[in-house]
């Protein structure tokens, strides 16, 4: 059972608490809201609940926010967001976040979905949940809505919360699950414009890539950390694994992974040029623990091995 005495205190993050609320049940109780349903829900903030002025809470479920008013920050990993009107933040089951009200601030007001991992099974959006990469996102990547777009949003969360007052009969789950995922599907367009209107920014994300990117091998870097991930490059930009890929993607139509692999073709084939280097010496350089993985990975990309290639050069 979660209690405010049941919160303890996580020392080494200013003393801030950590709530676990493994079920949406536990969740609910916190805040003193009604569980309609154990496995979904849908949660208004209006001041009238309870809300500690700074706390931190691990979810156990799938939580969808849309933040009507300024009043609080959250953190999420190492980043912070001040929020601004109409924006909302997804978070995946497992992830940590931190909820800070602002001193002397309005009170936030937010409408949330919540829904648990078991509710999904059985059903076509279990096996599509993790193409929704933005539940991965960190907080300073939450997206921004039009007015418009705010009410497409509040609509299908409204459209589940009238659900979950109905009495459940037979159409209920299939009718929860298909306005969650039309919901899912609206907030992957939005992210997509978000990306198109925010082009000088990733612009200039995409040449820092492609600078990162050289520096790796010509700092010899590879040959002593090995291939690179792209949560590197991704940390080195200040961006999550996940929304970096998204927005690589987006703008040029390739994944931040395919990027990675044609540029190691790209050394590997420069390298094979030159005629006194051998294979293993070119795989070492690139950051390759064994000359065989190398030569697998050339093979695939490529279609012939380095030493097919050198010939045909």
């Amino acid at each position: 059972m979660l209690s405010r005495e049941n919160v303890y205190l996580q020392k080494n993050i200013k003393d801030v608490e950590i709530i676990k609320a493994d079920t949406i049940e536990q969740y609910n109780r916190f805040f003193g809201f009604k569980t309609q349903h154990p496995l979904v829900s849908v949660v208004r903030f209006n001041g009238s609940e309870n809300q500690p002025d700074a706390h931190r809470m691990t979810f156990g479920f799938y939580a969808i926010f849309l933040k009507k008013t300024v009043g609080c920050t959250i953190d999420y990993g190492k980043t912070k967001y001040d929020y601004d009107d109409e924006t909302v933040v997804c978070f995946a089951p497992g992830q940590t976040v931190g909820i800070h009200r602002i001193e002397d601030g309005p009170v936030p007001e937010a409408v949330a979905l919540l829904f648990n991992p078991d509710f999904l099974h059985r059903t076509p959006l279990a096996q599509k949940i993790k193409q929704y990469s933005f539940f991965s996102y960190a907080s300073n990547e939450a997206l921004h809505l039009s007015a418009d777009e705010r009410v497409i949003i509040q609509d299908y969360m409204d459209k589940i919360a009238h659900e979950l007052e109905h009495p459940i009969d037979r159409f209920s789950k299939p009718l929860i699950i298909s306005n969650i995922e039309v919901l899912l599907n609206y907030c992957m367009r939005f992210y997509e414009r978000q990306f198109i209107t925010r082009e000088e920014l990733n612009n200039d994300v995409l040449v820092r890539f492609e600078h990162l990117l050289n520096e790796y091998w010509d700092s010899g870097m590879a040959k002593v950390k090995g291939l690179p991930t792209v949560k590197y490059f991704a940390d080195k930009v200040c961006l999550s694994p996940n929304y970096f890929g998204d927005l690589v993607k987006a703008e040029t139509g390739k994944t931040a992974r395919e990027h990675i692999h044609l540029k190691i073709i790209e050394m590997a084939k420069n390298a094979l040029f030159e005629p006194d280097a051998s294979i293993k010496q070119i795989a070492d350089m690139l950051g390759f623990q064994y000359p065989q993985h190398f030569m697998r990975f050339f093979k695939k990309e490529v279609g012939c091995t380095p030493k097919q290639y050198r010939l045909m050069s």
